[in-house]
């Protein structure tokens, strides 16, 4: 398996999704489930919330039909050659697959056994297949010494025993949608394909037509280099096999609306043996496969897993996986958040074979040989959870900016070593462990930072002691449910108070209401807030305009009316409420969406 990292300079800068299904010849239906959670009033001019529960849904479905957003950041392609734009293919050859003929025009050879097609472009350059019709029973192969383009035009093909589209030729391949296309192999194989749409070569993938690929047999779409799409396509791979995309040398999403089914156990949606890297459209990813036991190691499905490095500057991505053992995202080495949407939900169980197991995550950077990273400079990331961590990294996790929410049963975001935030709104709800957690040393130095934990020995912001690491407040607007971790040194003045569930509260830095937050349904005893400047806090307000944050249980610049001002008292340290302390106003059973 290769494992590269690339050193790339790439320009930085609603999520209820409509389902619609597709039509796979082989009577394959389409998964497109909904799956929501903690469906709450965003209404917030009363002093509790009107819901039964702490969030507001999301949901993560299949959907070909919204428009892509508005591409962000400039392109990128990895050689300024897979622009298709900085190339002219004028050397046109017609193939009909309705009615295919054997031919040899303007250089080009064409042979025909049955439904299936072969062009030989050999070293004639400047080809352009241009790719009409329909075949219940055959394949279009095409084989050359130069780059080529292939315009698809309304094709329809069905090839039961081996791929669809076979792009044999080690050269750039420049596949336009032209209309509505669709692919798709059989469940058998006579040659071992690997994949419905298979290129030996750069599959670069350009136009604004559509087109549905489907995997029976192996990997719906795989590039054995990598692959590119552009802003304009609207493209749907399915496999019940494999793969549902795959590159060996990376994947580079620069626009476009991409969904993308997996149902196979361990199978991934997208896989790249390399780089991702996102810079527009929307991507969409199910992973609804379980767990496999391979090389010697229990492993899970995933809606993304790539070898390398994980860059999103732009664009949406939205990825869901249910099976056990599942991940939503998973890179080997680095994730870097930069901008767009990432929206993560997992509901797998732990996969288990003999002795070894793998455990789902939302989010997993690094592996048990890799001490990955985790960077997360822009952007908006969410995810959920349930039944296991919502983000961990091997390694550290910086957040310098963005929005962060994350809720979860485990631990909400896990750092293996330092964690530090220094920016952006930051928060970790778990139901059933830490809100934030680091097994080294944890800083907060700015930004906004809103940690709920699960109360007992579980904290809302948390550091390694036990192993010699402290928790380091330095600054930033922060609320911990659930308290801080014992012997945190405190270079900013903390305070204490009681809570009540299901309220509304806003901090206050001075004259100016930094966040107004709703409590969740349970949590820890201890409430710890501060500010860089003189703290406050009100409780049971009006909350109206504003911008609406972590999962609509905080809003920022917003204006604040009413309710009373809570007493606070000084806070040295320590996971409990000190003398006197009290736990949340009107406990009951645990609530929310556990």
């Amino acid at each position: 398996m290769k494992k590269i990292i690339n050193m790339m300079v790439i320009a930085t800068s609603a999520i209820i999704l409509q389902c619609c299904s597709a039509e796979d010849p082989l009577n394959d239906n389409v998964s497109s489930t909904n799956y929501n959670y903690n469906n709450s009033s965003n209404t917030v001019t009363g002093s509790t919330s009107t819901g039964s529960s702490d969030l507001q849904s999301l949901s993560v479905t299949i959907d070909r039909q919204t428009a892509e957003p508005a591409a962000t950041v400039a392109e990128y392609f990895p050689d300024g050659e897979d622009n298709l734009s900085n190339n002219s293919f004028t050397t046109e050859v017609t193939i009909d697959l309705s009615n295919p003929t054997a031919k040899t025009e303007n250089g080009v050879t064409v042979t025909v056994s049955g439904g299936h097609v072969k062009a030989d472009h050999g070293s004639v350059k400047s080809v352009c297949y241009q790719v009409s019709g329909t075949t219940e029973n055959g394949s279009l192969t095409i084989v050359g010494d130069k780059k080529y383009e292939v315009v698809l035009n309304s094709v329809s093909i069905t090839n039961p025993d081996s791929a669809a589209l076979n792009l044999l030729s080690s050269k750039r391949a420049y596949v336009v949608l032209n209309g509505s296309s669709m692919l798709a192999d059989g469940p058998t194989s006579q040659n071992d394909h690997k994949g419905t749409l298979y290129c030996k070569g750069k599959l670069l993938l350009n136009g604004t037509g559509s087109i549905e690929v489907y995997g029976h047999y192996n990997n719906a779409i795989h590039s054995a280099d990598y692959i590119v799409t552009r802003p304009g396509m609207n493209i749907y791979a399915k496999s019940t096999a494999n793969h549902g995309l795959k590159a060996n040398d990376g994947i580079y999403i620069n626009g476009g609306i991409l969904n993308v089914e997996v149902t196979a156990d361990g199978a991934k949606g997208i896989n790249s043996e390399s780089n991702i890297v996102v810079n527009g459209g929307r991507t969409t990813v199910v992973a609804t496969g379980g767990g496999v036991y391979e090389d010697g190691e229990a492993k899970g499905g995933a809606a993304i897993k790539c070898d390398s490095t994980y860059t999103q500057n732009g664009g949406e991505v939205l990825l869901k996986a249910t099976g056990n053992g599942g991940k939503g995202l998973k890179a080997d080495w680095e994730a870097v958040v930069n901008g767009g949407t990432l929206t993560v939900m997992t509901t797998g169980g732990t996969y288990s074979y003999s002795r070894d197991t793998a455990s789902p995550k939302g989010i997993k950077i690094g592996t048990k040989n890799v001490h990955g990273r985790l960077d997360i400079n822009g952007g908006t990331v969410n995810v959920y959870a349930k039944g296991s961590e919502g983000i961990e990294s091997k390694g550290t996790i910086d957040i310098t900016g963005g929005t962060v929410s994350v809720a979860s049963s485990d631990d909400a975001v896990n750092s293996a070593s330092t964690f530090t935030i220094s920016g952006g709104l930051v928060m970790g709800y778990s139901t059933g462990n830490d809100g934030l957690d680091a097994n080294g040393n944890m800083y907060v130095k700015g930004g906004t930072v809103y940690a709920i934990s699960a109360g007992g020995a579980e904290v809302g912001i948390d550091a390694n002691t036990e192993g010699g690491y402290k928790l380091y407040v330095e600054g930033g607007n922060i609320v911990a449910v659930g308290g801080l971790e014992n012997g945190a040194q405190l270079s900013q003045t903390c305070y204490q108070s009681s809570w009540s569930r299901n309220t509304w509260y806003a901090l206050y830095n001075g004259d100016n209401a930094v966040l107004a937050f709703q409590t969740p349904s349970n949590g820890g005893t201890a409430l710890v807030v501060s500010t860089p400047g003189t703290t406050s806090l009100t409780q049971g307000c009006s909350v109206s305009g504003g911008t609406s944050c972590f999962l609509g249980m905080g809003y920022t610049g917003s204006t604040v009316s009413g309710g009373s001002t809570v007493s606070l008292s000084a806070y040295s340290g320590g996971s409990g409420m000190g003398p006197g302390g009290m736990g949340p106003g009107g406990m009951g059973g645990p609530g929310g969406w556990r």
